[in-house]
């Protein structure tokens, strides 16, 4: 586990009470709720996180209940460029801390209600920089010049998800 620096402290909690004074004005949401989302540890996923975006990390207790022991975004959200889709996050996870563990309709319901419908969108985008942010490779398709950043080259195993064309390996430095 990664234990957020000062700055990060800090912007964990400037997000926690952004995303608590739009969840106060949800139905679903009490005192007791707001109570636990107040007193939930924050912390940070491991930078090279490329795929997981945020995580709501649980712990069985002696009785065999769970409990939740932290919330974890990813660090890069608390930069200005991500602090949207980051409310959007961190809203997601508490909704798991009070208790909608699946990702099931009711779930998605839930979601839904968050009021920046284009944060909500953002996944794809953030899950592309990420890569991108570690590819030394760029898997590039000759037909429709679509790109893959990746980590490994592809040897010509790969087909363009887009036209089915065997892609090409490109060093990073020289696809850009």
């Amino acid at each position: 586990m990664v234990r957020p620096n000062g700055g990060q402290l800090t912007a964990l909690e400037g997000l926690r009470e952004s995303v608590l004074v739009v969840m106060t004005s949800f139905p679903f949401v009490d005192d007791a709720g707001l109570a636990l989302l107040r007193s939930v540890p924050l912390g940070v996923l491991r930078k090279n996180a490329t795929q997981r975006h945020g995580v709501t990390r649980w712990m069985r207790s002696s009785t065999g209940g769970l409990t939740v022991q932290t919330v974890d975004l990813h660090p890069v959200l608390l930069t200005t460029d991500w602090e949207n889709y980051a409310s959007f996050v961190l809203y997601h996870e508490f909704l798991h801390v009070l208790g909608w563990r699946a990702h099931d309709a009711r779930f998605r319901a839930l979601e839904a209600l968050w009021p920046d419908g284009a944060a909500r969108t953002l996944g794809p985008s953030f899950t592309h920089a990420m890569r991108a942010r570690r590819a030394a490779w760029m898997w590039t398709c000759p037909s429709c010049d679509f790109r893959f950043p990746r980590q490994r080259r592809g040897r010509g195993k790969f087909l363009c998800r887009r036209c089915r064309t065997v892609l090409l390996d490109v060093p990073v430095k020289d696809a850009q």
